[in-house]
């Protein structure tokens, strides 16, 4: 599985932005689809993640409320949209695919990683 996301940008606090990531390979819906983050000088970060069929999502505390993880399975496509967005959200966002959520660590459960793309919130 190959992921490339895209949607980055710099925006100002209380903006919104939507991330997306294409997945290339077969059976895109067996997967767990994730996105992470990585602040500056921070370990990388989980962020929301999404069951590959029936949509039951999970989110971080830090995120709740503000953003939605969404996937067209069709589209081989997930999506993080982020509403009121503040400095704290600055980041590389990064999805990510799993083949299996067992671990209490989300990275541990990720079998492939995708490119990163830069995300900026200015105050």
């Amino acid at each position: 599985v190959q992921l490339q996301a895209s949607g980055g940008g710099l925006v100002q606090a209380g903006d919104s932005l939507r991330l997306s990531c294409a997945a290339s390979g077969r059976a895109f819906s067996n997967y767990v689809m994730a996105w992470f983050r990585q602040a500056p000088g921070k370990e990388r970060e989980f962020v929301a993640r999404i069951r590959g069929t029936g949509g039951s999502t999970f989110y971080a505390d830090s995120v709740r409320g503000r953003f939605t993880i969404s996937r067209d399975n069709a589209k081989n496509a997930v999506y993080l949209q982020m509403n009121s967005l503040k400095p704290d959200d600055t980041a590389v966002y990064y999805c990510a695919a799993a083949r299996y959520w067992t671990s209490p660590e989300p990275r541990q459960n990720i079998d492939y990683w995708g490119q990163g793309t830069l995300v900026t919130v200015s105050s």
